[in-house]
């Protein structure tokens, strides 16, 4: 049960006495996921957030028509969760898959509101977090309508470069809302124009 890259995050933000260590570890899971498993599923209510300790996963929406639409994927030190669901507790818009095997620290909703009354600074620690997904959201949309296919898969390559390696390329191209066929075009002018 490793809790420490959980507290070193949170210790970035915030300063957390023993006690209170102590109190926020009773109140986390740790969580073992297989490769393909959900955290969160279309249409279910989101119960908990999730903090990445090792492997990578996606959250997507699948449309009317099938087709799967990658928002984020998520790695090791960073958060997972359908936040719209897991806040205000109805069924999720996402879903929140593991593309490989995954191990995971687990808030639930009342844990985390119980958390707050007795440890107030996490009310604060928690808000910083919302805020920096809110921004980087922001800035992937503006991202989607100013920048060319070419520009945001070298922006995604530069914020990411340790996501690359790891996910298929046709979801990279799902969350850059282009094609595969497009996506592969992209590389090949990259690589020509590098030799």
């Amino acid at each position: 049960m490793e809790s420490k890259p959980l507290l070193d995050y949170i210790g970035r933000y915030i300063h957390l006495t023993s006690d209170e260590e102590a109190l926020l570890l009773e109140n986390i899971s740790y969580r073992r996921y297989l490769k393909g498993q959900y955290i969160t599923q279309q249409g279910d209510i989101c119960k908990q957030e999730s903090f990445v300790l090792s492997g990578c996963l996606r959250t997507f929406y699948v449309d009317n028509e099938g087709q799967e639409h990658i928002v984020m994927f998520a790695v090791e030190n960073w958060w997972t969760a359908d936040l719209g669901s897991f806040i205000t507790q109805t069924p999720a818009d996402y879903n929140v898959q593991c593309l490989e095997n995954t191990e995971v620290i687990q808030f639930s909703y009342n844990d985390i509101e119980e958390l707050y009354i007795k440890i107030p600074k996490l009310e604060r620690f928690f808000r910083i977090i919302i805020q920096n997904a809110y921004v980087a959201s922001e800035k992937r949309i503006i991202q989607s309508f100013s920048m060319t296919a070419k520009e945001r898969y070298l922006k995604f390559r530069e914020q990411y470069p340790q996501i690359e390696q790891r996910v298929p390329q046709y979801m990279i191209a799902s969350y850059l809302g282009i094609t595969k066929e497009f996506l592969s075009k992209i590389r090949s002018q990259l690589i020509f124009e590098n030799e």
